[in-house]
């Protein structure tokens, strides 16, 4: 039923008492919340944790989303908060959350139309390995823009940074991302654009 609903038609739904709604986008955001969460504490268990918290403090909030930005952007804010919060409490060793997926990266330089599946999760964990070797900034904000498809806008506010700024920081990162695709996997660039 709410399949074919747009996010603020179904959160209107919950908010007047049906609560499958309220499923319908834990489902369409759990991939991107548990990714969120995993990306900081390198543990299943734990992000899952984090993740179900996520869910819940969005549900308990969901009257104080405001409809003038994106729910994945207030999502994105709440799966943070929480994702520091329990890493504050818990203090364990911390890889960067930002080594998240810019497919679209290398998927742009691929010339071929029928890539196969095994072809794509390749190209998937290489260019996840080197936002692993960008700084904190330059990851967040490609995965802000390309992974969480923020404009660059909501990008600003989620980072609290001014349009022009993201936009200068974006362009900057991607040859950062270039660069370091190009110094670390030239054969395989190579090989996957071939």
């Amino acid at each position: 039923m709410h399949a074919g609903m747009d996010d603020i038609n179904i959160i209107n739904q919950v908010l007047k008492g049906d609560q499958q709604g309220f499923e319908e986008l834990i489902k369409r955001y759990q991939s991107f919340v548990f990714t969120i969460a995993l990306r900081y504490c390198r543990n299943r268990e734990d992000a899952e944790e984090i993740a179900q918290d996520v869910f819940v403090k969005a549900y308990r909030s969901l009257a104080d989303f405001r409809r003038d930005a994106k729910f994945s952007t207030w999502l994105y804010t709440i799966a943070m908060n929480t994702t520091r919060t329990f890493l504050r409490k818990a203090k364990p060793p911390v890889d960067s959350l930002e080594k998240a997926v810019v497919y679209e990266t290398v998927s742009a330089q691929h010339t071929g139309t029928g890539a196969d599946l095994t072809e794509q999760r390749s190209t998937h964990q290489l260019v996840n390995h080197v936002i692993g070797l960008l700084s904190p900034d330059d990851a967040t904000i490609i995965t802000l823009f390309y992974k969480a498809e923020q404009s660059i806008e909501e990008t600003a506010v989620i980072m609290g940074l001014a349009p022009n700024t993201v936009k200068v920081k974006l362009h900057r990162a991607r040859l950062r991302l270039k660069e370091k695709l190009e110094q670390f996997f030239a054969d395989e660039i190579k090989e996957i654009i071939n």
